[in-house]
């Protein structure tokens, strides 16, 4: 047969591979992780898939009850363009919401529990909520929240059985009832991928609270991005120390439902309720900011257990001190570092350990596993960037602003354009953390650009300083901002909390910190008090520079 260059050979007719090819119903489906719940009803239908300690669904019933809470939400007139809100703790029905929601086309808006009435009622106005569910718990809250709107809110109580008594008789309509009177809808997913599943609200500590809103494609591919990360499987026991409402739990809501896990819920994170979940279903994953895993290796030794398989935990947030870390795995937990943003649901970066690393010693291998990482299989593209917006180089010293790109990015503010410009210009998300890039591609996060503190014209990492603290042995936590200083204009103030039956003096922290860092970052003042933290376990220092101001 004449190959291409034997001569006489006839020229092929050349063009476009896939010029004649056209989108299909059979080779395009929109993403969703609507999709995830409808194949694990189909692959485990009588696997366990929720289980909050009293009550237990398995995949079929799970999905029952989500169809249910589409119908319900659809009867009510709700669809495609709206938001319905839930106020719940991490309880099977703020699971269900995740799916039962935007399965009626509808966005979830799942609203941070710790809220003031005031606040709630604004984010019920700004989101146009017409329908509001409330967790018992939270009854007086949610009905001051509805008074002071100024559009009629349909409120709903979700009788949790696991949910304290409250005072008063509460709205008359609840959502056990109402879940079984519904007739169920059908599963389908979006007809536009680009369609929003969530308003997640940020934490609004320096203003009010920016509705990020989260579209199907992004949630899909972030969740899956997620159980790559953190290695979820079908074994997979997930149980719920981050709350939900929080980036819609990191995407962990559906990355466990992707892979047929379970979830465990609990209401309250507390030591002796984790440890006690834990063992009762033989856990095998767990999030949650830092504060979360001090509060399981400070907890009362009768009530630690060692879990019966090796635990791996996602952490976000700053990244926990070698302590905190050596006391975890000593506990049979495994530390993964993660960095993102409500703006980019949740985990977008993750610490990918190397296999070189295991043999290092603990020193060196929780200084490795501290850097925020690599950007996750979901997320496309990971730079510090100057100014400019151009690139840094990879040496571990330019610093410059984190930015992603990726589909796992918001579509932007509600009703915010000017801000939605602002976040997302020159093709990134601008996280507004400062970072330098590494040699080996991993990023480390060294600040907060409203975090640095400019002393007599140098920058003072306050984070840098914050880790030196966390090595001196009485130190629990931590954090330092800047303080007025006549001389220099700002200098470091360290905010301390002691651990138990441990004592420590301001000059003995002061010179600490002079022994292990140039002498103009070290605090030039140390207050002892309880760190105050948001409900997702950030340190809100926004309160800590009004009090180093004299507040």
């Amino acid at each position: 047969m004449p190959g291409p260059e034997t001569p006489g050979a006839e020229t092929p007719d050349l063009r476009p591979l896939g010029e004649h090819f056209a989108q299909r119903e059979a080779n395009f489906v929109p993403l969703s992780p609507l999709s995830f719940l409808a194949r694990s009803a189909r692959v485990f239908p009588a696997k366990l898939a929720v289980t909050d300690g009293l009550r237990s669904f398995t995949y079929a019933a799970f999905l029952e009850r989500c169809r249910r809470l589409a119908g319900l939400v659809a009867d009510a007139g709700l669809g495609a363009g709206e938001a319905v809100a839930f106020l719940a703790p991490n309880s099977p029905a703020l699971l269900e919401a995740h799916y039962g929601v935007p399965a009626a086309g509808a966005a979830l808006c799942a609203i941070n529990t710790l809220l003031d009435a005031p606040t709630i009622a604004y984010i019920l106005e700004h989101a146009a909520i017409r329908l509001f569910f409330a967790d018992r718990e939270y009854r007086a809250r949610a009905a001051a929240a509805v008074a002071l709107c100024r559009h009629p809110v349909r409120l709903v109580e979700i009788d949790d059985p696991l949910a304290p008594e409250a005072e008063g008789a509460g709205p008359a309509e609840r959502y056990e009832a109402l879940l079984d009177a519904a007739a169920p809808l059908p599963w389908r997913g979006p007809a536009e991928e680009w369609s929003p599943i969530a308003l997640n609200y940020t934490s609004g500590t320096t203003g009010r609270p920016k509705g990020v809103v989260y579209h199907h494609r992004g949630a899909y591919l972030a969740a899956l991005g997620d159980a790559l990360a953190l290695g979820l499987g079908p074994d997979s026991v997930h149980l719920w120390t981050l709350p939900m409402f929080h980036c819609s739990g990191w995407g962990f809501t559906w990355a466990v439902t992707a892979v047929g896990g379970t979830h465990v819920c609990l209401r309250k994170v507390e030591p002796e309720a984790v440890f006690t979940r834990i063992a009762a279903h033989d856990v095998s994953h767990m999030c949650g900011a830092p504060i979360v895993l001090s509060m399981l290796i400070n907890a009362e030794p009768s009530l630690r257990r060692r879990p019966a398989r090796r635990l791996r935990v996602m952490t976000g947030g700053s990244a926990p001190p070698m302590p905190v870390v050596e006391a975890m795995e000593a506990m049979g937990f495994s530390v993964t570092h993660a960095y993102g943003m409500t703006e980019c649901y949740g985990p977008s970066v993750v610490c990918e350990a190397q296999a070189e690393w295991a043999g290092l010693p603990l020193a060196a291998r929780v200084a490795l596993g501290a850097r925020q990482g690599v950007n996750t299989v979901t997320t496309e593209a990971l730079e510090v960037l100057d100014e400019a917006g151009h690139p840094l180089p990879w040496d571990g010293q330019s610093l410059g602003e984190i930015a992603v790109r990726g589909n796992g990015v918001m579509m932007g503010y509600l009703d915010n354009p000017e801000a939605t410009a602002e976040a997302l210009r020159g093709g990134f998300l601008h996280t507004g953390d400062l970072g330098v890039m590494h040699p080996d591609g991993y990023v480390e996060v060294r600040d907060r650009a409203k975090d640095i503190i400019i002393s007599g014209g140098e920058n003072i990492s306050s984070l840098e300083v914050e880790q030196v603290l966390y090595r001196h042995p009485a130190v629990r936590e931590a954090a330092v901002v800047a303080q007025p200083d006549a001389r220099w204009g700002e200098s470091p103030c360290a905010f301390v909390a002691l651990r138990a039956g441990m004592a420590a003096e301001e000059a003995e922290l002061i010179e600490f910190c002079r022994a292990r860092l140039a002498h103009f970052k070290a605090p030039r003042r140390v207050i002892f008090a309880d760190l105050p933290k948001t409900s997702t376990g950030k340190v809100q220092k926004t309160r800590l520079r009004e009090i180093a101001r004299g507040g």
